[in-house]
């Protein structure tokens, strides 16, 4: 591991700003391996030392994953000066993490989003060559039936010419149904949709891959990912097709 500032370490973890960590350096609240450290320039090892906050144990993790309901009328975006973001649902300590949304829901389309300071993973779930299918369920203004159904399979073009990858449609019994796909071109799920006669009047995500969204969090709520999650992202389950 890398020898790494405390300061920088603990600004890392989401604990608190560099400015007024350096004060709780110097007041001797944090331990490391033991001994109180009050220089907050200290070199350690961030896979090694063992620190605590007021006796607190601490874990240093360079990437961090959560999971988080989107409501409907909020945008994903890290910062808007007009209108509400992701980020602003958050508290303090894990705005400053520098997270930023794995993707995007539309500012009306509702449920789950990933937010990580990890690029490459954000890459990895986003890029339609990981075929990892996200999963929404939609209401619509219109009916579908199986001809929608085998369209969306054979992989639909949509009236400006842009083709999509081969898609899944389920009808549901009322009158719902559930999409899945591979790519998120602009509007994707709601273009598709009215492409066949049912614009979207509702639109939710329900899963990613294997990982589906803990109905528990409520509109806004959030939590962060256990590595079993994380696996499923990614996992056979999720390149199923």
């Amino acid at each position: 591991m890398a020898m790494m500032r405390l300061d920088k370490l603990l600004s890392d973890m989401g604990i608190a700003s560099r400015s007024e960590l350096r004060q709780i350096i110097k007041s001797g609240r944090v331990t490391v391996d033991g001994l109180a450290v009050n220089a907050p320039e200290k070199r350690i090892d961030s896979g090694k030392a063992r620190i605590t906050l007021d006796g607190q144990l601490l874990e240093y993790r360079k990437f961090r994953y959560f999971m988080m309901d989107k409501p409907s009328g909020v945008l994903s975006a890290t910062e808007d000066s007009r209108q509400e973001t992701l980020l602003d649902l958050l508290p303090p300590e894990l705005k400053r993490l520098e997270l930023f949304p794995v993707g995007r829901l539309d500012k009306d389309t509702s449920g789950l989003i990933l937010l990580t300071n990890d690029g490459e993973f954000a890459h990895r779930v986003i890029s339609p060559k990981s075929g990892i299918w996200k999963l929404y369920r939609a209401r619509v203004d219109g009916r579908l039936d199986g001809e929608d159904v085998e369209a969306f399979e054979k992989g639909l073009v949509l009236g400006d010419g842009t083709a999509c990858l081969p898609a899944k449609l389920e009808l549901l019994p009322d009158g719902d149904c559930l999409v899945k796909v591979t790519e998120g071109k602009y509007h994707q799920v709601k273009r598709m949709l009215a492409s066949r006669g049912a614009p979207v009047l509702m639109l939710r995500r329900l899963a990613i891959g294997g990982l589906q969204l803990d109905e528990k969090l409520g509109p806004g709520g959030f939590r962060e990912l256990e590595s079993r999650e994380l696996e499923l992202l990614f996992g056979q389950d999720a390149l199923e097709k």
